[in-house]
């Protein structure tokens, strides 16, 4: 039975067996997992805030897990140009809004803050722990910008210039001024309600005519705000509509809360007949509420384009003339420069290599999860990661002309492409309003030659009997209790359209990596070759791996053993000297030219094999794999059992494709896709006549995920992944689609019979309005109750939990 290994005192990440990383925190010794974490620790207590440790509810984040920064890079925000957009002199004094990476709880605030107050030149320092925004005050002559960075940097956390998209902000700023009606209408409508309530015959209250007089003007001035401020956007969109010569909501709602205000209005000055103010605030409570979601929906919508940014690096090495190398902004780039790549550093550019040989991880776009070998002449992409050895690049696209910016354009392309809802509501809508229009014209046109005194009531009560509030909250509130529903299960819906799209698919397309699979190598046996057995073999190599940034290092962890003279030999292993000896890891040939001993055969055909050896032969070989998901197969067999088409398309090219497909009897299987080719494949899928789901993890999974009818996103895919997604697995659980499923047919049918029963209350209620059997405010009461209705059927969805 293997012991349970010891948590890290700072990041809470396991230690690997035979570390010895130790730092004396609160008096006694704690283990430590990594170098990184020790040295954060040790910078803590050094500084005196050990107390932090103390106050923290969360472990830290891992240091070697944040973005990593070179020194010459942070001296560039030294740079005065560099400073301009984000950093504003108010007086000796410089300011700046910093975002910082890392936080995991309110302690980390206290020890940041703490911190930078130490310093000899900081003012002071205040951070914002909902946004993580960093506001610092200090004296850039005494301290430059570069050092505040770094010892920001030292006790474990990343900081950034923190800058305001202007779309972002657009959206932001209207999301405030939204929230802000909302909360005008609501409190100023409950003020409303008491007031005219009170005015109603039915409540028989004895009110002299003073009172009755005094209490209708206050209806009046509690309601001019909620029309004029909170409904103003209501009367613009019906304006604007109009000019178009369309027929929309907005026409609809604006006749409802303009008649009812207006006919308030008069009963007020006349002191006579019904006062309709709080239908006025009722209407508005209803339909900024749903604006509100709407809009807050748009606004996640428009941040995900701004993720792409942060694949970029901020700065790069441009090689001149004599070979020497300077740190510039990736701004300052331009085509045709030469630019150096070192080990660990994203690619800033669309290029080709001019001298050298590395691997390249380009998973963040392909979904390949091993570096793949790139040599002079290879061409590389912006925002990949060069994995083992220096690469002189020239640059041959820039900005919008790079592969990473036409993933955008086809992200966007995809997304105008996706069939909307609303859209199919508001032609219904059309129709409806319409008839609804002509009738009202004909009733008061009759009303007018049989009794003109009642004219304007009959049609008004029409208006507002017939103002499709339940028909416009059939399908979200149904849409919002499911989503609430499977929000409880791990699923997250971001689209209405999700549940509804769901029994209309017929086709079903899946990514390899990080969605059927966990999405990262794993050490899944080791072969002794020899006489040392399997853990001396293991520690001997993750001897050699620890110090590799290639992602089949990480299936090693971390080990205190020392390594000298390591050399890397990109596409081929690892060769270093542990304990004396000489040893090799990696490609078969590679290790075996060592000993100058044929290689051995392969024990198997899956998965990725590594021989370890050194000058006396091979010692062992290691097995490594990307696993498969518990619950990928039940996914499979539910979607088969369903009747439909199952394809696996990924950006690998191994042979790992074949063989998660066998293993999941996947017939429609291919690897090596580029975002274009397998949007391709969507669109050709669609021609046919397909519905098709798509449930994917990463960037090159990005337009497929907009393109597709319905799109599901892992809880561990890339940002830009999840918000152009329709839905996103949080607790990575596939089973949590399977139960999305069989709650998407229920919803169906509520939503089938709130529509139902809107449209037959609008229907029996329209006849009953124009023979002016129904007075206004009773139109507004049973059209209130039309909308209860519905909301209360749709409640029933809560109990699938």
């Amino acid at each position: 039975m293997h012991a349970v290994p010891t948590p890290c005192y700072h990041c809470g990440l396991p230690v690997p067996a035979g570390a010895h990383f130790q730092t004396v925190v609160l008096g006694q010794p704690r283990e430590m997992c990594c170098p990184g974490c020790q040295a954060v620790a040790q910078t803590i207590v050094q500084s005196g805030l050990e107390h932090y440790y103390r106050h923290r509810s969360e472990a830290a984040s891992n240091p070697r897990q944040l973005p990593q920064v070179l020194p010459d890079e942070l001296v560039l925000y030294d740079r005065h140009d560099v400073q301009q957009p984000f950093v504003e002199q108010q007086g000796e004094l410089s300011e700046a809004n910093l975002l910082i990476e890392g936080i995991s709880c309110a302690a980390c605030g206290w020890l940041i803050e703490k911190h930078l107050n130490t310093l000899a030149g900081v003012a002071e320092a205040h951070l914002n722990l909902s946004s993580h925004r960093l506001l610092v005050r200090w004296d850039a002559n005494a301290l430059p910008l570069s050092e505040l960075l770094g010892a920001i940097r030292r006790i474990g956390y990343a900081a950034h210039p923190w800058q305001a998209d202007a779309a972002a902000e657009q959206l932001t700023r209207e999301n405030r001024r939204a929230m802000r009606e909302l909360g005008v209408a609501g409190l100023l409508w409950m003020q409303v309600m008491m007031a005219s309530m009170a005015t109603w015959p039915e409540f028989n209250i004895d009110l002299s005519a003073e009172l009755d007089s005094i209490l209708r003007w206050v209806s009046l001035f509690l309601t001019t705000p909620i029309v004029f401020y909170c409904c103003g956007q209501f009367f613009r969109g019906a304006l604007r509509d109009l000019r178009t010569r369309q027929l929309s909501m907005d026409v609809s709602v604006s006749l409802a809360i303009g008649g009812a205000y207006a006919a308030g209005i008069w009963s007020t000055v006349t002191g006579h007949g019904e006062l309709y103010f709080d239908a006025v605030g009722m209407f508005a409570l209803f339909l900024l509420s749903g604006r509100y979601l709407e809009r807050r929906a748009r606004e996640r919508t428009a941040a995900a384009t701004a993720q792409l940014v942060k694949l970029l690096p901020a700065s790069c090495l441009r090689l001149d003339e004599r070979g020497q190398s300077q740190r510039i902004l990736l701004s300052e780039l331009r085509l045709g420069d030469h630019v150096l790549v070192p080990p660990g550093a994203l690619l800033p550019a669309d290029g080709q290599v001019l001298q050298g040989h590395s691997s390249i991880d380009e998973s963040l776009l392909t979904g390949e999860y091993l570096p793949q070998p790139r040599t002079v002449g290879d061409g590389v992409t912006a925002g990949t990661l060069n994995v083992e050895g220096p690469l002189a690049v020239e640059v041959q696209a820039l900005g919008d002309a790079t592969r990473l910016s036409a993933i955008v354009r086809l992200l966007e392309r995809a997304q105008g492409e996706k069939p909307r809802l609303a859209e199919i509501a508001d032609r219904v809508a059309q129709w409806f309003l319409l008839i609804v229009l002509v009738v009202a014209a004909v009733v008061g046109l009759v009303w007018w030659q049989l009794d003109p005194s009642r004219a304007f009531w009959v049609v008004l009560a029409l208006l507002v009997a017939t103002c499709p509030c339940a028909l416009a909250l059939a399908t979200p509130t149904a849409l919002t209790t499911a989503t609430g529903t499977l929000h409880k299960q791990g699923m997250l819906l971001t689209r209405g359209h999700v549940l509804e799209g769901l029994e209309q698919i017929d086709t079903l397309i899946v990514d390899k990596t990080g969605t059927l699979t966990d999405g990262r190598l794993t050490l899944r046996a080791v072969h002794p070759l020899g006489t040392q057995d399997g853990d001396t073999c293991l520690a001997l190599a993750a001897a050699l791996e620890s110090h590799s940034e290639h992602p089949i290092a990480r299936a090693f962890g971390h080990t205190a053993a020392m390594v000298e003279a390591l050399q890397s030999f990109p596409g081929l292993g690892l060769q270093g000297m542990v304990d004396g000896r000489r040893l090799r890891i990696g490609q078969p040939a590679f290790v075996s030219t060592l000993s100058a001993s044929p290689p051995p055969d392969i024990p198997g055909d899956q998965g990725q094999w590594l021989l370890l050896g050194d000058e006396q032969g091979p010692l062992a070989w290691f097995v490594l794999d990307d696993r498969l998901r518990d619950d990928a197969p039940a996914l499979i067999e539910s979607a088969r059992a369903r009747g439909w088409q199952i394809l696996l398309l990924s950006g690998d090219s191994s042979p790992m494709v074949g063989e998660v497909a066998a293993k999941l009897g996947i017939e429609q299987a291919h690897g090596g896709l580029t975002p274009d080719a397998k949007l391709t494949i969507l669109h050709d899928l669609q021609k046919q006549g397909r519905r098709v789901l798509m449930l994917g993890d990463g960037v090159n999974d990005v337009p497929v995920l907009a393109g597709a009818d319905i799109s599901v996103a892992m809880g561990t895919a890339s940002d830009l992944a999840k918000t152009s997604a329709d839905a996103v697995l949080l607790s990575n659980r596939l089973g949590s689609l399977v139960d999305a499923l069989r709650l998407a047919r229920r919803t169906r049918t509520i939503i089938i019979e709130n529509l139902a029963w809107a449209g037959l209350y609008n229907g029996l209620v329209l006849p009953f309005a124009a023979l002016g059997l129904i007075t206004p405010i009773w139109a507004a009461l049973g059209m209130s109750f039309s909308s209860l209705l519905v909301v209360l059927n749709a409640l029933r969805l809560g109990k699938s939990s």
